[in-house]
């Protein structure tokens, strides 16, 4: 936002001096436009520097703490002109962010409420960024009565964004919590008739009854879901595959060692059936249940290797178990 031109501000400065020490009335009221263009001029530049403080250089504390000053000055003007409501919710929306990013959420409600006093004061914008904060960090509970005042209060109705922050209510608020009778009410009552239309309040309806059922179904017993059956299936069959190989490599390598060791038959035999099986089982060596097969093919790895350089009158040492 750009600044007043200082041409400008240099003719309104004269107008205010030239004036006589006894203004009228209307110069009164020139003073008064003069100040407002002036302390909101400021007061832009100065919601500007601290975006700037955020979104550039990630300083959230310093971002935060330009929004407080800038909110304790805009407390001193008007609050009904439409540049300082502007301005305020900006500052806002601003130190709400910064509290985020700060890991304060706990205490944005209250920070909001320090500027605004009561609830339904709170403009519709930020109301709905409260309700999904709180609703992000699994407090829901935190916002549900502040927004049901805003909600109820016939002046919010007409603003822009009342439809909104009913919805924003009803599913982040209302049916977490699973306060289904409050969300009823909500849909039938005057604020669902402000909000909704009639398709999205049978909808609205439609998802409570959905919640209201789910509450009523006992919740199923992990021990007894298809998937962990299909899990210890698999795992059974692989444990009997395993064994299987096993069973088989021992009789290849106890046939390995009767032989002589010009005999490369059997030693081509056995390095093909340890290839098949990494290529075909494919055993991932990160399970645990992976450890103990490969130590043991590791060291029949070993053992033949030692067979195979080992002069002729060299005897290997029996394994312990295989």
């Amino acid at each position: 936002m750009q600044g007043v031109s200082p041409v400008w501000v240099f003719y309104l400065l004269w107008t205010i001096c030239s004036s006589s020490h006894s203004p009228s009335p209307s110069t009164s009221a020139i003073s008064t436009s003069v100040f407002l263009i002036l302390s909101a001029a400021a007061m832009a530049n100065m919601l500007d520097a601290a975006a700037e403080t955020m979104m550039v250089h990630k300083d959230f504390q310093a971002a935060f703490d330009s929004c407080d000053r800038g909110l304790q000055s805009l407390s001193g003007m008007d609050t009904e002109d439409s540049r300082c409501a502007e301005l305020k919710a900006g500052f806002c929306i601003l130190g709400i962010q910064a509290l985020a990013e700060l890991n304060r959420w706990h205490g944005v409600l209250s920070w909001v409420l320090q500027y605004y006093e009561l609830p339904e004061r709170i403009p519709a914008k930020i109301m709905q960024m409260c309700i999904l904060l709180y609703s992000k960090v699994s407090e829901p509970a935190v916002m549900q009565e502040t927004a049901r005042v805003w909600l109820h209060c016939s002046s919010n109705s007409r603003a822009l964004g009342f439809g909104t922050v009913a919805e924003l209510y009803l599913l982040h608020i209302l049916v977490p919590l699973r306060d289904t009778e409050e969300a009823r009410e909500l849909i039938a009552g005057r604020v669902g008739s402000c909000a909704f239309t009639e398709d999205q309040r049978k909808t609205a309806l439609d998802v409570v009854v959905e919640k209201e059922q789910q509450a009523l179904e006992p919740p199923p017993n992990p021990g007894c879901s298809p998937n962990s059956d299909i899990s210890t299936h698999s795992v059974s069959m692989k444990g009997a595959v395993i064994r299987n190989l096993k069973a088989m490599l021992s009789f290849l390598y106890r046939k390995l060692r009767a032989t002589s060791s010009g005999s490369f038959s059997l030693q081509r035999i056995f390095l093909a059936v340890v290839l098949l099986y990494m290529l075909f089982i494919r055993m991932d060596p990160a399970l645990p249940s992976s450890f103990m097969w490969i130590s043991k093919l590791h060291r029949l790895l070993k053992q033949m290797w030692c067979f195979l350089l080992a002069p002729p009158s060299y005897a290997l040492p029996q394994s312990k178990s295989f």
